[in-house]
């Protein structure tokens, strides 16, 4: 058992994607073991016109810490909860006042770890300096606690904290520290700049690769961390083997799992179901001037805007597609209405639409397919794609796709639920991703029972096939064979797949969204906790034998 341990991520506190929702989900039971003896670490990006909507600055057991740290000049801090189950311990510190010392610390890190800070861009500062700013805290908290004997772990998540990592495995024999890749900054170069990850990965090495694709900072940290930390970790068996060909360690796999007390339960599920599914379908009639019926299929994708990453294109092409099979069945007349729920560069809510949303006889709208206002709309490869494939949402469309390109925190102007709260009247969520060490989307919409569709290449995927077979049915999540090469195969398999749910029976819908809650029951982190465990309990003692080989040294 731990004295106390520490996770460092970028996104506690603040989300930005899909570790959020790790750490998030895990607090709760990562609380529950170790109570007020684990300190989630964050940047401090938030001002008092925005501040952050899941800290709550309150008194601590950390408040004597407080008013005795010691921190470089101008490196502030505050002590509060997370807002999540569980109301972890959190600490969020502002890191701007080490930007004049950078070049210092990079010396330091090249010195001790040959980290290549020389080409760096873009976020790479930013993250140093909070990483940094984050061991820095933590060496503070150790030294106050002033017990020798305390069996201590630091947590960090990404390349973004590994330099906080490094300082503390250089100035901190003493504490066991774990570093988690949730995805390689190379392999999602590799797949960002459209090259096949898959089928050359033999051929790949990632200190060649960071040369090439302008990633050598990056890399060279992430790389680094991976080596110096105690216990290396990813998500995934998928990424396992990634990181094992570009970082040149075999991490050990811990997957993501996800906290159920973020479903609703019984009563309160029908009624948030009902409310999504009245709430989707008056915007779409708002948009097409149409009424639709309660049958009406509804199905989403979601995550963040990368075509190729997260299989928006396969959908859309997917979704072209099951519109020609249904239009040449002349007696199948369900609608089927396709959300595309990925957040873009968003300027605004249409306000035509907002009007005709309070109107008594919703008229059709011009551009019918999308329900906010983009900066770049000509730019941007969903509502391109979607022009591009002719939808239209014409009266006699079968299919009809709506793009909605904002952040669902349920104050979007349009919408006005949040993410969850839509989940839960879906019929159906496709995620039929290429690049997805694990996929907390599909394992969200199983969660919430609906019937899923991912693909082998998902870290999520590829253990439902593992632990159930492909068996649909009975997991009620569609795993989809896709490699670098079988684009077409890809598209139609999801067609089928959609098919057969837009065909099923009542009662075996029920039984594939029971299929679907029990596959991600499996998956929680009652069970997954585990894994952590073992990291944990290596970090410790590989810790404690550093000490004795220290102390044997000093004698």
């Amino acid at each position: 058992m731990l004295d106390l341990l520490f996770e460092t991520s970028w996104e506690v506190c603040n989300k930005v994607g899909g570790i959020y929702a790790v750490l998030s989900t895990k607090a709760k039971t990562l609380q529950k073991r170790y109570k007020d003896n684990l300190i989630f670490i964050g940047p401090d990006l938030w001002t008092a016109e925005n501040a952050s909507p899941s800290f709550v600055e309150v008194k601590t057991p950390l408040a004597p810490w407080l008013r005795q740290a010691s921190l470089p000049s101008g490196v502030k801090v505050r002590v509060g909860r997370w807002d999540v189950p569980g109301k972890p311990l959190a600490v969020l510190v502002k890191f701007d006042a080490l930007y004049p010392y950078k070049n210092e610390l990079y010396a330091e890190m090249w010195n001790r770890f040959g980290v290549d800070s020389l080409h760096a861009y873009g976020d790479y500062d930013e993250s140093c300096m909070f990483a940094y700013a984050a061991a820095l805290i933590i060496e503070s908290i150790v030294a106050w606690k002033n017990n020798p004997d305390l069996r201590v772990v630091a947590h960090f998540d990404e390349w973004t904290t590994g330099m906080g990592l490094l300082h503390v495995k250089a100035h901190m024999p003493q504490v066991g520290t774990v570093f988690t890749t949730h995805a390689t900054s190379i392999g999602r170069s590799i797949c960002g700049n459209g090259k096949p990850l898959y089928d050359y990965m033999p051929g790949y090495f990632g200190d060649q690769m960071a040369v090439e694709l302008n990633m050598q900072s990056k890399h060279s940290l992430e790389k680094a961390a991976a080596h110096a930390a105690d216990v290396f970790t990813t998500v995934s068996e998928v990424t396992a083997r990634e990181c094992e060909q570009l970082l040149e360690r075999r991490p050990l796999v811990t997957p993501n799992a996800f906290e159920q007390n973020y479903v609703p339960k019984g009563a309160k599920f029908t009624n948030t179901r009902a409310a999504a599914r009245k709430r989707m379908l008056k915007v779409a009639t708002a948009l097409t001037g149409q009424r639709f019926p309660e049958d009406t299929m509804i199905v989403a994708t979601a995550g963040r805007l990368e075509m190729r990453n997260k299989g928006i294109d396969v959908y859309l092409d997917a979704l072209s597609s099951l519109r020609d099979a249904l239009d040449r069945v002349t007696s199948l007349q369900r609608k089927v209405l396709a959300l595309v729920l990925v957040p873009a560069w968003m300027k605004s809510p249409r306000t035509d639409l907002v009007d005709n949303m309070a109107s008594r006889k919703p008229h059709r709208l011009f551009d019918p397919v999308i329900t906010h206002n983009l900066f770049n709309p000509y730019n941007d490869p969903i509502y391109n794609r979607i022009n591009a494939l002719s939808f239209r949402n014409e009266p006699q469309d079968k299919v009809m796709v709506i793009d909605v390109p904002c952040y669902l925190n349920g104050n979007d102007g349009i919408m006005d639920m949040t993410y969850y709260d839509l989940l839960a009247g879906l019929d159906a969520a496709v995620f039929p991703s290429y690049y997805e060490p694990w996929g907390y989307t599909p394992l969200e919409s199983a969660a919430f029972g609906l019937p899923t569709i991912t693909t082998d290449l998902a870290g999520f995927g590829q253990w439902v096939l593992d632990n159930f077979g492909d068996d649909s049915d009975l997991s009620g999540v569609k795993v989809v064979h896709r490699t670098d090469s079988n684009y077409a195969d890809t598209v139609q398999t999801v067609v089928s797949g959609l098919i057969n749910l837009y065909m099923m029976e009542p009662k075996m819908m029920q039984s594939v969204r029971k299929g679907s809650r029990t596959t991600s029951k499996m998956a929680s982190w009652e069970n997954f906790i585990k894994y952590y465990d073992l990291a944990y309990s290596q970090a410790v003692e590989l810790a404690s034998d550093r000490m004795s080989q220290l102390m044997n040294q000093e004698q």
